[in-house]
């Protein structure tokens, strides 16, 4: 296929896209000789198609359980579906249909099937190529097969592809048939409705060519991709190559599995929860309608009644508006006018905190409780959340339906949101976090003197930023009887990070103000992070380097090459560069942190053959959990933290620390050592649990 190059080359690399292009290109297409699509109902043919090839494409497809025909997306769910049938490709044009559990026609030998189908997706020989490999991944761990790299998923390279000047392609972007027909010239490419006809896919008779052509396509199609991709990250972005087949690909088979194995949920208690919050906003509600009077205020305070009873017959000032010029009525506006109410209408001051309050509740209430039994599996029991690991610009992972990466912690949540995740009996929750790792990450770039000798020493970069802000010993910095101990060791965090991230003093100050309750002036604000620069000589100089090297090349990357493009960072726009010149400081380490995070969960994916009972179930921010069971948690801990804490690449040279922690439910964990005991606080008390 030929490539285009969409924008001028530069000496850093060129900025292109994969694209179908000109007339030749299309002449050229037309003289591809038709596809060789072919039924197979015997391992014997399925052999012989593969042969020694190490380049195999495949793709599955599925049908929902008697049970649930009629639940939508059941079909896509490995608890309430079943493999009709599976595709393989080794060469473009060609491909083969296996039908395994089609309810008219012929069928392979189910047990002969799936047997060399745990063959191949274990082969360590073979690179496995699919379309969205994740799904195969979950569907694969349902009959207790762990998909082993090599593999590679189109969908992940589109994503790390370009789909003009500066942008990648999104999840949007990357459909199959969409990629088929736009990069391939496959104008015969069918959607699925077109050949089911609103029918499930084991209904089709296998026979039929339609069946054999839409089966045998996709893995056609994936293959096809597959060097059409491979041919233009070695053109334009190697790295880019490199990140998909040993970091992404590896990682959406992980996070399949994780989606399958699901979260434990107590539903149980989830349920007495409800009923407590349902009373609590109920009582709220009186509160806050003794004050204003019977206004409709919703489920959050944000009804156009309630910002009308503030401003209009209350007169309370406008301190901030939204991107639409109009009154805002959200949790920064609710402290504000709380603290101009304390100085100028104090009977009203009682308000924002009922307000606030009755957010909270309505937040755990319609997010955590009856958001998640949303989504409660009614086979498994439990949630399973869609997992996805390049859907932010950095390369961090997050999840949907529901969203179980933002659960509030403790001081921020009335009811315990995180105790509803809950163990099976026999089993605990181990969770195992990486300590600072964006603060390592921010010092190994930086090479500052100071910050790589705190964390080669084991120190604790937040008491040494203390220490250089106040001007105070290291020994008093973290000292936990000081009465000043907290709102330093706030400052100094917020610091650290705004300080890394480019953050400027007004930013800084609202940082504190609203996110850790701490009122200092923007020239405060600057002074400390004047002497934060001045105590770390080295992270202004990486900053202004950076800063620079992108504003040449008008994009910033990670150690291991993630390239974001920054269009903006040469605007006249004082807003759109400075939020620019930020990405090109935050990319760097808050994505490095995340390809770090991913090394080790490729590494932990290759050891779960031989650990069925380590069940990866979630993963949050620079946090990784599993459930095992109890007397295998010494084993887990080891096991888990070798692969996090390993050298993530030749060149970083600062120590990974992977905290671990377990317990019953999620929100009540104990520390565990590295022998994997629990920590209790009392020597004496220390029970070896694995």
């Amino acid at each position: 296929m030929h490539i285009r190059k969409a924008g001028n080359r530069s000496r850093e690399g060129a900025r292109a896209k994969v694209t179908k292009t000109d007339g030749e290109a299309i002449r050229q297409e037309k003289k591809m000789k038709k596809t060789d699509y072919r039924l197979v109902t015997d391992t014997r043919g399925i052999r012989e198609y593969i042969g020694d090839a190490k380049i195999v494409s495949f793709d599955f497809e599925t049908s929902p359980d008697p049970p649930y025909r009629e639940e939508e997306r059941a079909a896509l769910d490995p608890w309430r579906s079943h493999i009709v049938g599976c595709s393989f490709s080794v060469a473009a044009h060609t491909g083969i249909y296996v039908p395994v559990a089609h309810l008219q026609g012929p069928n392979i030998n189910s047990g002969a099937f799936f047997r060399i189908l745990k063959d191949f997706l274990t082969d360590p020989g073979i690179t496995k190529i699919a379309h969205n490999i994740s799904f195969e991944a979950r569907m694969a761990c349902h009959l207790g097969i762990i998909i082993q790299a090599p593999v590679y998923d189109t969908i992940c390279a589109s994503q790390m592809s370009l789909k003009n000047d500066t942008e990648f392609r999104t999840l949007g972007d990357s459909g199959l048939k969409k990629l088929a027909k736009e990069l391939c010239g496959a104008e015969e490419a069918t959607e699925f409705t077109d050949v089911t006809g609103g029918r499930h896919f084991d209904e089709l008779d296998p026979a039929d060519e339609a069946t054999i052509r839409y089966g045998a396509a996709d893995a056609d199609y994936a293959l096809r991709l597959y060097h059409l991709f491979n041919d233009w990250f070695d053109r334009y972005l190697p790295k880019h190559r490199f990140l998909v087949e040993k970091i992404e690909s590896p990682t959406a088979v992980y996070l399949g599995i994780m989606h399958h194995n699901g979260i434990p949920i107590d539903v149980a208690g989830m349920m007495r929860r409800k009923e407590e919050a349902e009373a609590e906003m109920e009582r709220l509600r009186g509160k806050i309608r003794e004050i204003i009077g019977p206004v409709n205020i919703g489920s959050s305070c944000s009804t156009k009644a309630f910002k009308s009873c503030l401003y209009d017959r209350l007169q309370l000032p406008v301190l901030k508006v939204t991107e639409t010029n109009r009154e805002a009525a959200d949790d920064m506006t609710m402290q504000m006018l709380q603290e101009w109410c304390e100085a100028n209408r104090p009977e009203l001051a009682p308000l924002f905190t009922l307000v606030q309050e009755y957010r909270r509740w309505g937040k755990v209430l319609s997010t955590f409780i009856l958001g998640y039994l949303k989504y409660l599996n009614p086979v498994s029991g439990r949630i399973h959340p869609d997992l996805y690991a390049l859907s932010t610009e950095t390369g961090r992972m997050n999840c949907r339906n529901p969203n179980c990466q933002n659960m509030p912690r403790k001081a921020n949540d009335p009811v315990g949101v995180r105790n509803f995740i809950r163990a099976p009996e026999g089993q605990v929750i181990l969770s195992l976090d990486y300590s600072q790792i964006e603060l390592r990450v921010g010092a190994f770039y930086c090479r500052d003197a100071i910050m790589m000798e705190t964390y080669r020493n084991n120190g604790d970069i937040h008491a040494a930023t203390t220490s250089v802000l106040f001007g105070i010993t290291p020994e008093e910095a973290q000292d936990r009887e000081r009465p000043e101990y907290k709102e330093r060791r706030a400052i100094a965090k917020n610091v650290n990070f705004g300080t890394f991230y480019g953050l400027y003093a007004g930013g800084l100050q609202r940082t504190l103000r609203f996110k850790a309750g701490i009122h200092k002036t923007t020239d405060e604000c600057q002074e400390m992070l004047d002497n934060l620069r001045a105590g770390y000589p080295g992270l202004t100089r990486w900053q202004n380097e950076t800063k620079a090297a992108a504003a040449r090349r008008m994009y910033t990357e990670t150690w291991l090459g993630r390239r974001r493009y920054l269009p903006n960072i040469r605007s006249e726009d004082w807003g759109q560069k400075s939020f620019a010149e930020r990405c090109a400081l935050n990319t760097p380490i808050q994505g490095t942190a995340a390809d770090i995070l991913k090394i080790g969960i490729v590494r932990i994916l290759q050891g779960l053959p031989e650990r069925p009972w380590l069940q990866p179930i979630l993963q949050i921010h620079d946090e990784l959990t599993f459930l095992v069971p109890t007397e295998k948690v010494r084993e887990a801990v080891e096991f888990v933290k070798g692969c996090m804490e390993a050298r993530p690449f030749p060149e970083f040279d600062l120590p990974l620390v992977a905290e671990t922690s377990a317990g019953k439910t999620f929100g009540e964990r104990e520390e565990v050592n590295n022998d994997g005991y629990f920590r209790t606080g009392d020597p004496e008390q220390h029970v070896q649990r694995g």
